[in-house]
């Protein structure tokens, strides 16, 4: 039996009836044919997460996923019965995680592949980016290695407490501690003043040296919250 039917066979049992559906143990015993097909619904599902699956979505998707001419009928056929809904999407991203446990860098590489379906409209919706969050926080990714890899497709946000420090996730301890230090005396209020800062600019200046305090007290209540063995390699035994 080819890659094309061995998928189709699989997408019976994983769109059988409802109340199959609703069970995880659905996607058990499946083969290798049923992780390919995973693959496929959580790349249609992602598609479907902002309401309408456009061309330019299907376009990446087969960028992403690329099929075999003798496959690629019978993977479109399955991606079409996958993204009339997002119902379901995390089961599949389980049946994945289960997988490839114990390669995150292929997990990664996964994430990343929705990524790239996801910002293929020129967008990512917030429903979209929940449904991303959700799929790494099931493949075993810290916050810390979300954020990393978001910041790598969607560059960071302006509140992001690493960029405000200009540091990345792996910085240690002791470096993080330096370059908050260093800027804290570069940018404190009585400091700039006694430079010749013009007063209509103090407030100016407050304002940024709460931002750089409130970005280290962040980094530091996440790194209370993960460990370093969590923030540097994730633990997805």
């Amino acid at each position: 039996m080819n890659l094309g039917l061995r998928i189709l066979s699989a997408a019976a049992k994983l769109f059988g009836p409802p109340r199959r559906q609703a069970e995880d143990a659905s996607l058990r015993d499946i083969g290798d044919a049923g992780v390919a097909a995973a693959l496929i619904a959580l790349g249609a599902k992602l598609a479907k997460a902002d309401g309408v699956v456009s061309n330019v979505e299907i376009d990446a998707f087969k960028n992403v996923f690329q099929a075999s001419v003798e496959s690629a009928a019978g993977i479109a056929r399955f991606f079409d019965l996958a993204k009339q809904t997002t119902l379901g999407y995390e089961a599949y991203a389980k049946k994945i995680y289960r997988h490839y446990k114990a390669r995150p860098d292929i997990l990664e590489d996964i994430l990343d592949g929705l990524f790239h379906i996801a910002l293929a409209d020129g967008i990512v919706t917030g429903a979209e980016l929940l449904f991303l969050e959700t799929t790494s926080k099931i493949f075993g990714f810290s916050p810390l290695t979300f954020n990393r890899i978001r910041a790598a497709h969607l560059g960071r946000a302006l509140d992001d407490p690493f960029l405000i420090l200009g540091v990345d996730e792996t910085v240690t301890d002791k470096e993080l501690k330096r370059i908050y230090r260093t800027m804290a005396a570069a940018n404190h209020p009585d400091r700039l003043a006694a430079r010749g800062l013009p007063p209509e600019l103090q407030k100016l200046a407050t304002h940024k040296m709460a931002l750089i305090n409130r970005a280290y007290e962040e980094i530091l209540k996440i790194r209370k919250q993960y460990p370093v063995h969590e923030r540097l390699v994730d633990n997805r035994s």
